[in-house]
């Protein structure tokens, strides 16, 4: 029987990629997202039902997520993976001027989704002494301007992903926050509002991570034998390195 992969986000860009990959490998997929024609047209593409199951519902929405989880099918809900991929940016200007609306949302996805979705899983991945990846950032590590509550979120993801894995190694139970730099996906459209000059300016030569980038790693990080865990990954492309340290200098 193939073993099952629970993803989340994933109508588009890394998510999308990641089910591909798996598949690819003769795993079954569990796709969840807010886009139902989208996740169908993603199940036919990987093979049908019998290779992908779409759950269509809001991770910010706990009552919908419990539910979602209690309707799969025989055949998918004891999965051995949770790729904890939904998330989101809002905004790339300063705190003392964004919009308190677009934090919660972070706040709501990145965190309060994410650690729902595991906790709701843990209990099947305990049995199949499975494995966790969490989507964290750079942003976890390295703070920007305008990263405010977006870095915050994701050095969350990445502080949980190693609670999580002191507490369940005990369970055979593997853990890691994989932490992606420049990447090429929706996840800029999004931040920005929909702003293509802004996407544009923003890989203009810069030959970025691709989706599927994303993707091989974590497929290799599923692929390792059971005794081996990888507790993070940061990666960025070779064009993206560190900056100097800002100075802000008052008038003379």
């Amino acid at each position: 029987m193939s073993k099952v992969a629970l993803i989340t986000g994933a109508t588009a860009g890394f998510g999308k990629a990641i089910a591909k990959r798996f598949v690819k490998e003769g795993w079954n997929v569990v796709l969840t997202g807010r886009r139902q024609a989208r996740l169908d047209a993603l199940v036919e593409e990987l093979g049908g039902p019998v290779r992908a199951h779409a759950l269509c519902f809001d991770i910010r929405d706990e009552a919908a997520t419990r539910a979602a989880l209690a309707s799969l099918p025989e055949d998918f809900k004891s999965f051995d993976a949770l790729i904890n991929n939904a998330g989101l940016a809002l905004g790339t200007g300063p705190a003392d001027t964004a919009q308190l609306a677009d934090w919660k949302t972070m706040i709501d996805t990145n965190v309060t989704g994410l650690v729902t979705m595991t906790r709701l899983a843990l209990d099947t991945l305990i049995a199949r002494r499975g494995l966790v990846v969490n989507l964290a950032s750079i942003a976890s590590n390295w703070p920007y301007p305008g990263g405010n509550v977006y870095g915050a979120t994701k050095a969350f993801v990445q502080q949980f992903s190693f609670g999580l894995r002191s507490d369940l190694s005990k369970h055979g139970v593997r853990v890691t926050s994989i932490e992606p730099g420049l990447s090429e996906s929706e996840f800029t459209l999004v931040r920005t509002g929909g702003d293509q000059a802004a996407y544009d300016k923003l890989y203009k030569g810069a030959n970025p991570l691709q989706p599927e980038d994303i993707a091989e790693t974590i497929y290799w990080v599923a692929s390792l034998p059971a005794h081996v865990n990888i507790n993070s990954v940061e990666i960025m492309p070779v064009s993206q390195s560190w900056a100097p340290l800002q100075v802000h200098r008052e008038d003379a």
